[in-house]
């Protein structure tokens, strides 16, 4: 049991460490087709994940609500939005610094923002993460052993790419593998303590849970929508982004469904 719980919490951050690690094989910059392809199929396990690790359970726990038991799960995915709206304007304050030359800095500039962006939008998939967790260990709820590893699984999936485009591009702005690869892994740090404290409070977490989950899936959606649908839509061949969105939708389906 001691062994699982630490497994999913360090499987997302062992993700992004992954994918940061592509500094050090691939070339500077990521290719249009590679990028699109990661993005998109990162964007599709988190949808899936969204859906059937997070939003389904978080409307099963509250069933007896009758029709209105969709009422906490709409709630936590309008607050979840919000949340992350505003830690992105925050990001974007953070590194809208102009003490450098614009056309020196710009790329360096860049890759800061998609690294405090990522970095700020992984607490919440860490706690995410820790909120079923807390949900299994509680022992009351619908949550299952197989739901928790498949959660933490398509978060690990989704966390690749994101690790791979945070090293890569500050390499190719000048930063060196090795720091560009510990920016990559930092990015990603936040995940496991979200997810340590939120498990450690999780008797005050159990009454919320699906409102929890649904904030989590919330946060989620933001990302998909706001990040990640826009680059796959960007420039020529925009269907190479569509198929292996649709290909890490139904990876992150099965995978869920299978090891239920």
């Amino acid at each position: 049991m001691v062994f699982d719980v630490i497994f999913n919490i360090a499987l997302p951050f062992f993700g992004t460490s992954l994918g940061a690690g592509c500094v050090f094989f691939m070339k500077k910059q990521i290719g249009a087709k590679t990028q699109r392809a990661l993005i998109g199929l990162a964007a599709g396990v988190m949808l899936a994940a969204s859906v059937w690790s997070l939003l389904i359970p978080a409307m099963e726990q509250v069933s007896d609500m009758g029709s209105f038991s969709f009422a906490p799960a709409a709630a936590g995915v309008a607050v979840g939005v919000v949340i992350l709206l505003i830690l992105d304007k925050i990001a974007a304050k953070l590194s809208s610094d102009s003490g450098y030359e614009e056309m020196q800095m710009r790329r360096k500039k860049s890759s800061s923002r998609l690294f405090l962006a990522v970095t700020l939008h992984n607490l919440p998939e860490g706690m995410a993460v820790g909120v079923i967790i807390a949900g299994f260990l509680e022992g009351g709820s619908d949550i299952t052993a197989a739901m928790v590893t498949a959660l933490s699984l398509g978060i690990a999936i989704q966390n690749f790419p994101e690790g791979a485009i945070i090293s890569m591009p500050l390499n190719a702005a000048g930063v060196e593998k090795k720091k560009a690869f510990l920016y990559g892994v930092l990015s990603g740090a936040v995940e496991p303590v979200g997810a340590v404290i939120t498990v450690l409070i999780a008797g005050v977490i159990t009454p919320v849970l699906p409102f929890l989950l649904s904030l989590a899936a919330g946060a989620m959606l933001y990302v998909i929508v706001e990040e990640m649908i826009p680059g796959l839509a960007e420039g020529e061949h925009s269907y190479f982004g569509t198929i292996f969105f649709t290909a890490g939708f139904i990876l992150m389906m099965a995978l869920d469904v299978a090891l239920d």
